[in-house]
């Protein structure tokens, strides 16, 4: 008997007969152990099907763009921070525990008298690698400066100015932030601590005192933040930070002068125009399109995005992705997109990010100057083989022992992302890209430290 045929590939399977689906699978409900979080402190999404499954924590990099919302800022991000720091830490480099870092912004956060400031390493793929120098202003918020070579360190440099591009004024928390994106790069803790406001020095004379005492006690009664707040009125502002890393009675000077205040207040009310700019290698077949009349955009600060969209990395920068913007906008209502118009708008006229409060008047990419004060940092002026040198004073027996080891001492110099560690965590921006998952960051060639 010949073998039975079997069914024909033309032949159509009859639809009226139920077939068993084995594509559903049931999760049973478990609790969250450590193992199911990831590398930035997010649990995996447990009980999918239930409904007693807990939400995904956000990314850092989502928080800091304003696209995920959290109650408690401080423990958030301290969380992260703990899993990420370095075991054994760097022995040569200064250390902040995360007690001290969360008792430092505790102490200054919602307080009228608080004075944090911090510097952080932004290693940007389009603006480059530069420093934003934070200073607190009221209880929630903090003016910004953008400063392409870090803090001056040399006494002897033969470029010891730097510029200083005033920035949006940004939220207090967000001296917090270590992270990473594709966007906007990485961001690492350099420097944090509170700020100390000197008078400024009318003569020579007073210059040589250098004393600190009578300087802090001519002002008892004014806060830190209502003395920071006439000496940027005067733009010129004499400031001592107390940090982790930089040198014990390090004083910088910040001045704007009149040319630059009118520069800046006309280019802050120019109407943004859109334009195109060169590609980054990261960004494949998208564009970089800038803000501005054919003028060379400035390095500004760390947020992906503001909530309204537009990239606060470098807020004259728009880094788009042409295939993904027109997915996006096809996505995007049009009531949406007018509420992001607005926020941009409100962005710009206030030169503030959304909850934070431009108490000071700040005028968005003002260049100031800023430079070394040698005198208040304990230096004296010398003539040696026909030139001026500047040498420290001499340092008196029985100083008080640092309370943190490896503090820097001068001559210092700041030498970019590839050598840098953050003071929390001990990590290079290397080692926050790929803690936070950022694959194919190209940074911008060319950045050299300041060393001579």
């Amino acid at each position: 008997m010949p073998p039975k045929r079997g069914l024909s590939p033309q032949l159509v399977g009859n639809p009226f007969i139920k077939k068993e689906n084995l594509e559903w699978t049931f999760d049973l409900f478990r609790p969250a152990r450590d193992s199911d979080s990831d590398e930035d402190g997010s649990s995996d999404d447990i009980g999918n099907h239930g409904s007693g499954a807990e939400e995904e924590e956000p990314r850092a990099s989502a928080v800091e763009a304003g696209k995920a919302k959290i109650e408690d800022y401080l423990g958030y991000f301290s969380g992260l921070l703990t899993k990420a720091i370095l075991s054994p830490f760097p022995s040569d480099i200064p250390g902040l525990s995360i007690g001290a870092y969360r008792k430092l912004y505790e102490q200054n956060s919602g307080n009228p008298r608080g004075a944090h400031f911090i510097v952080h390493q932004h290693d940007h793929p389009i603006a480059g690698t530069h420093y934003d120098l934070r200073l607190q202003i009221n209880e929630t918020s903090s003016a910004s400066w953008a400063i392409m070579y870090g803090l001056p360190g040399d006494p002897n440099s033969q470029r010891l100015n730097r510029n200083a591009t005033e920035t949006r004024i940004h939220c207090l928390w967000n001296h917090l932030i270590e992270t990473a994106s594709i966007s906007t790069g990485s961001l690492l803790i350099w420097d944090t601590g509170t700020y100390t406001i000197l008078s400024p020095r009318e003569n020579s004379k007073r210059a040589n005192r250098n004393s600190q005492s009578d300087e802090e006690e001519e002002s008892p009664e004014l806060t830190e933040q209502e003395k920071f707040r006439q000496a940027f009125q005067t733009r010129k502002i004499r400031i001592r930070l107390n940090g982790t890393r930089l040198p014990r009675n390090y004083v910088l000077n910040l001045r704007l002068t009149k040319e630059e205040d009118v520069a800046g207040r006309a280019k802050s009310t120019r109407t943004p125009t859109r334009r195109r700019g060169r590609r980054s290698p990261a960004q494949g077949r998208g564009s970089i399109r800038g803000k501005g009349k054919g003028k060379a955009v400035e390095p500004e600060t760390s947020s992906d995005s503001d909530p309204g969209g537009e990239p606060a990395g470098s807020e004259e920068l728009e880094i788009v992705n042409a295939p993904a913007e027109e997915a996006d906008l096809e996505a995007v209502s049009a009531m949406e997109r007018e509420i992001r118009e607005l926020e941009d708008e409100q962005v710009r006229r206030t030169n503030a990010y959304t909850g934070a409060e431009n108490s000071i008047g700040s005028v968005h990419q003002r260049r100031w100057y800023l430079s070394l004060d040698r005198e208040a940092c304990g230096f004296v002026k010398h003539r040696r083989a026909g030139r001026v040198v500047w040498e420290a004073k001499d340092v008196e027996k029985g100083e008080a022992v640092d309370d943190y080891r490896n503090r820097l001492m001068f001559p210092f110099y700041v030498r970019g992302a590839e050598v840098e560690r953050s003071v929390v965590t001990g990590r290079t921006s290397v080692d926050v890209l790929k803690d936070e998952g950022v694959i194919g960051h190209v940074g911008r060639k060319g950045w050299q430290p300041v060393l001579n």
